[in-house]
């Protein structure tokens, strides 16, 4: 269970804008591994986990978006019921946080990937172990 980057995107509100997005990882060749959207304050925003960080980040800005990069944990779970709860009832044994989360799945997967911001990713990962 590794420590992943995630870019996170400021965006406009707009139709289009998650393609637009998308556009620009994909003609640098970037792949997302995870993706959750959602608007704030108004604006649209974009927490992803992508294969190359850095070409993501050049991407982005270059496109003029506001982007932030962050250390997330990364969890390959069974796609069974009550893996999740295995994981936050471990890390909530040690008094982390989970300030947020995200995982997703195709449906025909016998794992998933699950990404968890936390305060102290250090710390989560070694109560992961």
């Amino acid at each position: 269970m590794p420590r992943v980057k995630q870019i996170s995107a400021w965006v406009a509100d707009r139709p289009g804008v998650m393609g637009e997005v998308a556009d620009a990882l994909g003609q640098k060749g970037v792949s997302i591994r995870a993706l959750m959207a959602s608007v704030l304050d108004g604006r649209g925003f974009l927490r992803m986990v992508v294969d190359k960080p850095a070409a993501a980040r050049r991407a982005l800005t270059a496109h003029g978006w506001e982007i932030t990069e962050d250390d997330v944990v990364e969890v390959t779970l069974p796609d069974r019921p009550g893996a999740l709860g295995e994981v936050a009832d471990r890390l909530g044994a040690r008094g982390i946080n989970v300030q947020y989360a995200y995982v997703g799945t195709a449906g025909s997967a016998k794992q998933v990937n699950l990404y968890l911001a936390v305060a102290d990713v250090a710390a989560a990962l070694r109560a992961l172990r």
